[in-house]
């Protein structure tokens, strides 16, 4: 565990060293929620409430978007495809700690930096800018932290289980942003999903990708009461053991693979 903890927290001082990367990504991200948030002002023209969001529920939204991008690795995430065309997998495969474990433990230290940096940062802003919807008790923090947490993992599961595909392609580039702007859509990143028809939210949530953004941001407004959030929390440790199941099963037979052509 201690080894795991190590290399967290030099993945953690990594992120610190780009400063001058944080600081544009920072206000790339700050910009497009201003827009975001404009686009949606506009869209209410005026009225209260639309799909049980209020106004400020959903300036709240592309604040919450925004801030989590970085976090959850959103538009990108190419470490592990980049450590097999670099043949760095080889080595990483010798040493003493489990290949998957490896990974999230790197992956916790960005997304720990990413939020304390940019998604922390951007929903302060957000709150001097505009009136904000905030949780209104702690107990509404605490299983937003969960939430969150879970989303992660779920993120994290996904992005590795992507990455694999360069175990039997020469570019798995291509599949990689397929995977990622898939998810975009049906995560209710773009537009909150309560606004979308019920069959695009039911076929949404046949995945795993609305207990990311989706689930976030419906907890952090209290739009669901406790029994619609345990069901969400039960259905994110779901995901994340069939997708941290499937990613190591994937490893184990693309390993054998690349054992067999000598790699």
């Amino acid at each position: 565990m201690r080894t795991y903890w190590e290399i967290s927290k030099l993945a953690f001082q990594r992120q610190l060293t780009y400063r001058a990367a944080t600081l544009a990504g920072l206000a790339t991200n700050f910009f497009f929620g201003m827009l975001r948030a404009s686009v949606l002002i506009a869209l209410y023209q005026g009225q209260p409430v639309v799909a049980g969001m209020s106004i400020m529920d959903a300036i709240t939204f592309t604040g919450l978007t925004q801030a989590t991008i970085a976090f959850l690795s959103l538009f990108s995430w190419y470490e592990v495809m980049d450590s097999v065309y670099s043949g760095a997998i080889s080595s990483d495969l010798l040493k003493p700690v489990n290949y998957f474990s490896f990974w999230l433990a790197i992956d916790s230290g960005r997304a720990f930096a990413s939020f304390l940096l940019r998604g922390l940062t951007i929903m302060l802003a957000y709150a001097v800018l505009f009136d904000i919807t905030v949780p209104s008790s702690l107990n509404q923090w605490l299983l937003l932290t969960v939430v969150l947490l879970l989303s992660w993992l779920i993120s994290f599961s996904w992005r590795f289980l992507v990455n694999l595909a360069a175990l039997w392609t020469p570019n798995a580039l291509g599949i990689a942003r397929l995977a990622f702007i898939l998810s975009w859509f049906l995560s209710g990143f773009f537009m909150p999903l309560r606004f979308f028809p019920d069959w695009f939210v039911k076929f949404c949530y046949l995945t795993p990708f609305p207990y990311t953004i989706n689930a976030v941001v419906e907890v952090y407004l209290g739009l669901l009461d406790g029994q619609a959030i345990a069901g969400i929390m039960l259905a994110q440790i779901t995901w994340i053991l069939l997708l941290s199941f499937a990613g190591m099963i994937t490893l184990r037979v693309g390993v054998r693979r690349l054992e067999i052509l000598g790699g």
